[in-house]
């Protein structure tokens, strides 16, 4: 597989990555959400989270910028793995991993670093406007991360009273609210850990 080809993998998530989170941003109220088909399972929610992928946050007062540089030198190494694996013609399904994991990674790297700085803040209802005059809601960095997949197939179920702990109390199955960046790292990790074999072949002792 091309340079050419795993470069036009990583724009093409990029891109409906950036247009979407900006079309939410810019569109919605924090914590509105509407039904996608009017299907209950399938929602466009948007949420910002100042943490890793799926909402999780790093605790502490330096846990986000922590994790923004963390980021920053995590995604240049990943697009190394990815340029290497190119010219050393590693197998084309490590390459599209390899691809959607460092697009994905670019993705949440672009709403840390230059959200604060670009956009309103949205929060106490406010729908947030690009370039505002008064400037952005944080500095470099300290941007949160625009989210707004949600797909709650299961809401308000009940745990068997048999259960140890969790008897009687309720759940939502999937309560993750995550976006197209998320998606990326996570279909990439999965194809990763599914075709183990084939995207790390073993090579035979002569």
């Amino acid at each position: 597989m091309s340079l050419k080809k795993a470069g036009l993998i990583v724009f093409l998530i990029l891109l409906v990555d950036q247009c979407t989170k900006i079309y939410i941003k810019t569109h919605f109220h924090l914590n509105e959400s509407i039904q996608v088909f009017g299907l209950d399972w399938f929602q466009i929610y948007f949420v910002e989270n100042e943490g890793a992928a799926w909402g999780t946050k790093l605790p502490g007062e330096y846990g986000k910028i922590a994790l923004s540089l963390f980021r920053l030198i995590i995604a240049p190494l990943i697009g190394y793995w990815l340029y290497k694996s190119v010219k050393e013609n590693a197998p084309k399904l490590l390459i599209i991993s390899v691809s959607l994991i460092f697009a994905g990674a670019v993705g949440n790297i672009i709403d840390s670093l230059l959200y604060g700085v670009f956009f309103e803040s949205s929060d106490n209802g406010n729908i947030a406007s690009f370039l505002p005059g008064g400037g952005g809601y944080e500095s470099p960095l300290y941007g949160k991360v625009v989210d707004m997949l949600y797909f709650p197939f299961i809401k308000d179920a009940t745990f068997p009273s048999w259960i140890p702990f969790l008897g009687g109390k309720t759940f939502t199955f999937f309560n993750a609210i995550f976006n197209i960046a998320d998606m990326a790292i996570s279909t990439g990790v999965g194809m990763l850990l599914v075709f183990n074999k084939k995207v790390f072949p073993k090579t035979e002792n002569a």
